[in-house]
């Protein structure tokens, strides 16, 4: 099942300088919630600066969700100090209230109001907010408070010129974008990898459900958690952030220019059940953007995504089409409870290797059949990775191997990947986080997924919830910035400030004209 890489593997020991260099960006999602565990229901913090415009701040579906992203950084320990500094200050800035420590949202209450995330009253941000409510009407807005964690990673100019022999980014995009293509379609194939190593939701509460009835067999507990023994990511089953409705769209990774084009046709196809529900209620309301099957290209719900940072007023898949793919993202992390930042150096050392994995392994092309495929793996392991005995598919036929053995084979190739990284920095750290993680196919109780489900049945989720956000709280309180300094929160905050402001002054269209202008 695996592929063979070792003619890939000795080029990489031969140019270990290749990978010098690596870009990684973070993007942590986490609830506000109130010292009881309910969700906040206060506006997002003054404090911290505007929503819209904040580099490093902001939230993503609802007032109470928060988002923290860092600039691309090549040193891990700096990136997680830059990513702890913004927990530390906004954990000051919040009060008595707590950032909720896991994945899956708790204390709901049966029809309770959640409320948009807010970007005042420009166009751009009036737009943002009726995105927002057209996924509320869409999926409910539940499926949108569920938090992750996401990954950017880019490689090299050097390994791209050394891999693929360009000479510059400019002219080279095409064959950067097809080496980043060919990551793609291979975490496709092999990136079941991630929730059962790092996967943290096991459980939820039966509140999440909202009444509504589950085939899946879950166990019950007294307190009301639901789980599932083997779990190890209900957020990415068909609980959690999914959308059966865009399996049909056609998207496949196989180059550039097709991938684009079948997005772009998503955001024009129209959609019988969004025309069913109107733009707009019989008060004149607006209900969503559009009828079509996605609203705007961010709406596409995927494990992974190809991006390129956008200029201003640019889509996203128009910015790819100019530069091609700079970065790609991923999307699988549940919020690891163990850290008081949601992800550790482990998880990022590991995501390293495999993403390098994933670029040297041959990748052949996908049609959508197989990419509906490879599906049937995530959602064997995300619903019973830690199953004794469980079983592979190797593609779309009938073969399958023992999870066990596919897992320590990739995790033989990725233990050369980390020692030609190791050998750049003279320590040893990517060798011991391979160590430490392929004893997981041998023991699945030391994965995240069990250990923390091993928390949950003794303490509950609630009970776990409140205790860790009450100890992250204090840690992170009681700790120094490392990186940024309050000067540095406080200037951003005013300037963000500022430059909504210049925003909503310059608006010269109505939202209807503008939304025209977009569309």
């Amino acid at each position: 099942m695996i592929p063979d890489v070792s003619q890939a593997l000795a080029w990489l020991e031969a140019h270990p300088g290749a990978l010098k260099g690596i870009g990684r960006g973070i993007e942590r999602e986490t609830l506000r919630v109130r010292p009881d565990g309910h969700l906040a229901t206060t506006r997002h913090p003054s404090s911290l600066g505007s929503t819209l415009t904040h580099k490093w701040i902001t939230t993503d579906f609802a007032e109470a969700l928060l988002e923290f992203i860092t600039p691309v950084d090549q040193d891990i320990d700096h990136l997680l100090a830059f990513l702890r500094d913004i927990h530390r200050h906004t954990s000051r800035e919040l009060g008595e209230e707590r950032m909720w420590p896991m994945s899956m949202p708790c204390i709901i209450e049966p029809g309770q109001d959640i409320e948009l995330a807010q970007y005042g009253s420009s166009n751009i941000g009036r737009m943002k907010t009726l995105y927002r409510q057209g996924l509320k009407n869409r999926y409910g807005a539940l499926m949108q408070v569920i938090s992750g964690v996401h990954y950017n990673f880019s490689l090299p100019l050097s390994f791209w010129q050394a891999w693929a022999g360009v000479e510059d980014a400019e002219s080279g995009k095409d064959a950067i974008s097809d080496g980043y293509l060919r990551l793609i379609r291979n975490y496709y194939r092999f990136g079941w990898i991630i929730p059962y190593l790092f996967g943290a939701s096991p459980a939820i509460c039966s509140s999440f459900l909202q009444g509504k009835e589950s085939n899946l067999p879950f166990d019950r507990s007294e307190q009301g958690m639901l789980s599932l023994p083997y779990a190890t990511s209900l957020r990415l089953s068909d609980l959690g952030y999914t959308n059966k409705s865009q399996s049909n769209l056609g998207i496949t990774f196989n180059d550039l220019p097709g991938y684009i084009k079948a997005l772009k046709a998503a955001i024009k196809t129209p959609s019988a059940e969004f025309a069913a529900m109107g733009v707009k209620d019989a008060n004149g309301d607006w209900l969503q953007l559009n009828t079509n099957v996605l609203q705007i290209e961010n709406e596409l719900y995927a494990p992974i995504r190809p991006k390129r940072v956008t200029r201003s007023g640019e889509a996203p898949s128009d910015a790819l089409l100019r530069g091609g793919i700079e970065y790609i993202e991923v999307r699988s992390l549940d919020i690891n409870p163990f850290s008081a930042i949601g992800v550790d150096a482990n998880q990022v050392r590991f995501l390293d290797l495999f993403l390098i994995w994933c670029t040297l392994a041959e990748a052949p092309d996908m049609n959508s059949d197989e990419l509906l495929c490879t599906r049937k793996n995530w959602n064997r392991v995300i619903l019973e990775g830690r199953k004794p005995g469980q079983t592979l598919g190797i593609g779309c036929g009938d073969t399958e191997q023992p999870l066990v053995d596919v897992g320590k084979a990739l995790f033989r190739d990725l233990r050369r990947v980390a020692e030609t990284l190791d050998g750049q920095s003279g320590e040893n750290h990517y060798q011991e986080v391979c160590d430490r993680l392929v004893a997981t196919f041998d023991d699945p109780d030391l994965t995240y997924s069990a250990r923390f489900l091993h928390s949950l049945k003794e303490n509950g989720i609630v009970g776990t919830g409140l205790a860790l956000a009450e100890q992250y709280r204090q840690q992170l309180n009681e700790e120094s910035l490392e990186v940024l300094s309050e000067e540095q929160f406080t200037a951003e905050a005013q300037r963000s400030k500022v430059s909504q402001q210049q925003i909503e002054e310059s608006d010269t269209l109505s939202l209807e004209e503008f939304l025209k202008d977009k569309g």
